[in-house]
């Protein structure tokens, strides 16, 4: 049985030491993206790369070094392709955790630290957009 979320919802990233992050549940999106900056893969493809969020002082400017999974070219909301490194993470979302991939990216423009993309979401969840923060209702 596939479980609902909401449009808005809370999740962790455990390989970053990231908890309880904002994140928009996408599903235009094809894959998930996490908001940092400063990010570059050197010669032995690590990736490079700074954490933002000024919601949770703990992570805003923390700088993390991780393989580089692979890159996909995006097309970001405003239209522009970008091509975007990608981790593999594990992530902690409605008390169960999964392997998976995100794209960095600058979301400063962006209201929210993480966006989720259907890509993740598909065959696990659904959406119901007129709800928020399912994930925090059992608690």
């Amino acid at each position: 049985m596939k479980r609902t979320v909401g449009r808005l919802e809370s999740i962790s990233i455990i390989d970053l030491e990231l908890y309880d992050l904002d994140a928009k549940v996408d599903t235009g999106a094809d894959s998930n993206a996490l908001h940092c900056d400063d990010i570059f893969v050197d010669e032995d493809a690590m990736v490079h790369f700074r954490l933002l969020d000024s919601v949770h002082p703990s992570y805003h400017g923390r700088k993390m070094v991780l393989p580089l999974h692979s890159t996909r070219k995006i097309r970001s909301s405003n239209g522009q392709l970008q091509e975007r490194p990608c981790i593999q993470v594990e992530v902690e979302f409605f008390d169960k955790r999964y392997k998976t991939v995100v794209t960095l990216t600058d979301r400063a423009d962006m209201s929210f630290p993480m966006l989720i993309g259907r890509k993740f979401l598909s065959g696990k969840f659904l959406v119901d957009v007129s709800k928020e923060y399912l994930c925090k209702e059992k608690e």
